[in-house]
């Protein structure tokens, strides 16, 4: 079974790597483990750097439709309560920026990015669990569990935090940050405490957060508490427990505190990343999303590297002509992207440190960012 584009992979990133390369005109096969396409989480935020990317494939009204357009952006400390700093993303925001910000429910944004990949004519197939992937010179062979092999001009690996297409540039494994996340997405008339839904909000402590927001047009609310676990550092084989929730917030807030009874509590999510690594090519193998870059959650940047990638992708293909040169436009990809998802992922380990730091330093961080004149001059390098 013959291909331009074998995409592995049908999370946020492989559909938007398909997505690109399809309606650039290449034929595209999107193989997913799964037995039917869906997507587990919550909200996920969307910042200018993505949402211009979403304006140009022709979907971001359909996501806008189905998120929440917020109107700030707030660091907020998780124990006193008080309000250290703000980004406003109206009128100023977008005029710099050139795109809004959107929060939108993770599968709102991946039902929406199925349909458009089926309209462009990609094709999506379930129940594909991708073991390697082999090239020669010209043609990547991609070898499925149940012994189908496709054959392409190029492979995409969007195989996710665990990868197992990376083995083939990289010999590393996933690293445990020791935190580990809650999560809830409920409706706005059961929540316990009242919540801005014209705010991103993130309550900020001692080794623990509570981040809440809006979705679906402000009839959800979206939460996620992160907290550093005793038990992980102990060594425990079982560690992040609702117990352990309970006792990484419990000097906060009145409102953090009572926030946490909507949480799930059937379900922890263990906090990953990758050290950086240089290439992501092997042959006509070449990693997107989290198998090139996993990055912690405190830059909320994931699922927009992912549409980052897919789109330089699809355009250093074209850029190669009518015939596509595909190494060079690997290589080209590769030059271009890994320096930036590095950056995103070590500034995100250090914004995670500047979070959940206690004592002094505290007290220090809360003066520092309420005297802050240009909160822009922060978000340049990211958002521009």
């Amino acid at each position: 079974m013959t291909t331009d584009v074998l995409v592995a992979g049908g999370g946020i990133g492989g559909l938007s790597a398909a997505y690109a390369l399809a309606t650039a005109g290449h034929e595209v096969r999107l193989l997913e483990r799964s037995a039917e396409f869906g997507e587990v989480g919550a909200g996920l935020q969307l910042a200018p750097n993505a949402t211009r990317i979403l304006r140009e494939w022709g979907l971001l009204d359909e996501v806008t439709q189905a998120g929440v357009l917020p109107r700030r952006l707030v660091l907020a400390d998780a124990v006193s309560g008080d309000e250290l700093v703000h980004a406003d993303l109206t009128g100023g925001f977008q005029e710099r920026y050139h795109a809004p910000y959107i929060v939108v429910h993770r599968s709102d944004l991946h039902r929406i990015l199925v349909d458009a990949c089926r309209r462009a004519g990609v094709r999506l197939e379930t129940g594909r669990t991708v073991e390697r992937v082999d090239s020669t010179e010209d043609t990547a062979f991609t070898y499925c569990a149940d012994g189908t092999v496709f054959e392409s001009r190029i492979a995409v690996a969007a195989d996710g935090l665990t990868s197992k297409l990376r083995r083939a540039v990289a010999d590393d494994e996933p690293i445990c940050s020791g935190y580990v996340a809650y999560r809830g997405a409920i409706p706005l008339a059961d929540m316990p405490t009242e919540v801005s839904l014209d705010d991103v909000i993130a309550w900020i402590g001692p080794r623990c957060h509570l981040v809440q927001y809006g979705l679906r047009r402000g009839e959800m609310v979206n939460q996620v508490a992160v907290f550093a676990s005793p038990g992980f550092a102990r060594g425990e084989i079982e560690w992040g427990g609702p117990q352990e929730l309970e006792e990484a917030f419990a000097s906060c807030s009145e409102h953090v505190r009572r926030s946490l009874s909507s949480l799930w509590r059937d379900r922890r999510w263990p906090m990953y990343d990758r050290l950086p690594v240089r290439d992501w090519v092997s042959g006509r193998l070449v990693l997107t999303g989290d198998a090139a870059h996993p990055m912690l959650q405190y830059l909320a940047q994931g699922a927009c590297q992912a549409i980052e990638d897919a789109h330089t992708l699809a355009a250093e293909v074209a850029k190669t002509g009518d015939t596509p040169d595909w190494d060079t436009a690997l290589a080209a990809f590769n030059a271009g992207r890994a320096p930036r998802t590095a950056r995103v992922q070590r500034t995100a380990r250090t914004w995670g440190d500047i979070w959940h730091i206690d004592g002094v330093g505290r007290l220090l961080r809360n003066e520092l960012m309420t005297s802050l004149s240009d909160v822009y001059s922060h978000t340049d390098w990211l958002y521009a």
